[in-house]
């Protein structure tokens, strides 16, 4: 089918009391704040692969946890990383950022007293910092993202270095960074939050749905909305109830769905979310019609080494320590998660949702590999694979949608 054809049948108005339907394939007008159906079959694959592989390991309690609890700073970064990638643009310093932000947390506790409301705070606007520092060469002066974050990458790891001179790990000593990471929610709380963010989030896309159908606008099939909610309904239902049978829901899943539903209704509901996928669809259109792009883009590199700058601490916590070391594949990992979940590296599309698709895919893959005896060439090659599967998938719709090929 032609592309005039296929436009001409996008541009005529519905017959009068009815809702215009978009063409295209249920897994097609899935892919958003759900990611994809094929993403969601991939992790229910890989779940009864190990399953079956680590004779019931796998999905046990304990060691579902435990997994929760190492992604946890892979979703916050890559919370992050779907700002800076919806407004076409890369960050690739939010590894460094994140251990500048816990090193600079834990020498104003461990080093100078400070109280940890304090410290925290203060690693978090270190974090911001480093974001406006890059949002504005890269806004203002105008020099590539790439170029910008990469320099960024290799100065803050040499700034983490410096402030942490002579040593390079500084134990956290106060009690209440250490229960961040060690703090499971009771049952009222593990069970009850994530029914209401379900709620909220079904109560979102049916006001939308409402809105969208009053004004003659695509709207989804009754099933393919049922589908959307059930299936994040489920996992995070299903997930809460599982933890209860351990310790509980850790403290920072919870914290991460939290932003993540924070960020998910920003994105929905306010001028600052349209405007950040109108520049990643079209930034000269975007700046033709009031935008004003050089705010906007620093104030995003500013949220995502803020959330970089969060999880840091997150892993801090965790560790019982800051470490000079930054681990390599952190930033690959913050930036695979995003795009298996199906963000596209094009900008424009996806949702902050996929964090926790494509965190739950590249967490399952490092755990179910370990649990095997596999090493990391093994996991790092299987995890390059499914990127680069997750990369062509996206180049592929996107260039089809181009075409207007069906």
């Amino acid at each position: 089918m032609s592309t005039e054809t296929l436009d001409s049948q996008e541009l005529v108005p519905p017959p009068p009391g009815r809702s215009f339907r978009a063409p295209g394939a249920l897994s097609r007008r899935l892919r958003g704040d759900l990611g994809q159906i094929p993403v969601v079959l991939a992790l229910v694959i890989i779940a009864v692969y190990f399953q079956i592989a680590t004779s019931g390991n796998f999905l046990r309690a304990r060691n579902l946890t435990e997994m929760i609890q190492e992604i946890i700073t892979i979703g916050t970064l890559g919370l992050g990383s779907v700002l800076v990638l919806l407004i076409r643009e890369i960050d690739l310093s939010l590894g460094s950022v994140s251990g500048l932000g816990a090193g600079a947390m834990v020498v104003f506790s461990y080093g100078h007293g400070w109280p940890w409301q304090l410290a925290i705070l203060a690693g978090l606007i270190v974090g911001a910092l480093c974001g406006a520092i890059n949002g504005f060469f890269i806004s203002v002066v105008r020099v590539p993202a790439f170029i910008v974050t990469l320099a960024a990458l290799i100065g803050y790891q040499g700034l983490l270095l410096h402030i942490m001179l002579p040593t390079t790990t500084l134990p956290i000593r106060d009690p209440k960074i250490l229960a961040i990471s060690t703090t499971y929610l009771p049952a009222y709380a593990g069970i009850g939050l994530p029914v209401i963010g379900v709620a909220i989030y079904a109560l979102t896309l049916l006001r939308d749905r409402t809105k969208r159908q009053q004004h003659d606008l695509p709207i989804l099939s009754p099933t393919e909305l049922g589908l959307r909610i059930g299936i994040i309904g489920v996992m995070a239902i299903g997930a809460a109830v599982l933890f209860q049978s351990y310790r509980g829901v850790p403290l920072t899943a919870m914290l991460l769905i939290g932003l993540i539903l924070l960020f998910f209704l920003m994105m929905r509901r306010t001028a600052f979310g349209l405007h950040v996928y109108a520049i990643g669809g079209n930034a000269e259109a975007a700046r033709r019609a009031g935008v004003d792009i050089v705010r906007l883009r620093i104030i995003v590199f500013t949220l995502a080494s803020t959330l970089a700058a969060l999880g840091g601490i997150f892993q801090a916590s965790r560790q019982i320590s800051a470490t000079s070391a930054i681990d390599p594949t952190l930033i690959l990992n913050a930036i695979a998660a995003p795009v298996i979940g199906g963000v596209s590296l094009f900008g424009g599309r996806g949702s902050v949702w996929a964090v926790i698709l494509g965190s739950l895919i590249v967490g399952s893959l490092l755990n179910g590999l370990a649990l095997t005896g596999q090493g990391t060439d093994v996991e790092q090659m299987v995890e390059g694979g499914v990127l680069l599967v997750a990369v062509i998938a996206d180049a592929l719709v996107r260039r089809r949608s181009a075409t207007g090929v069906r």
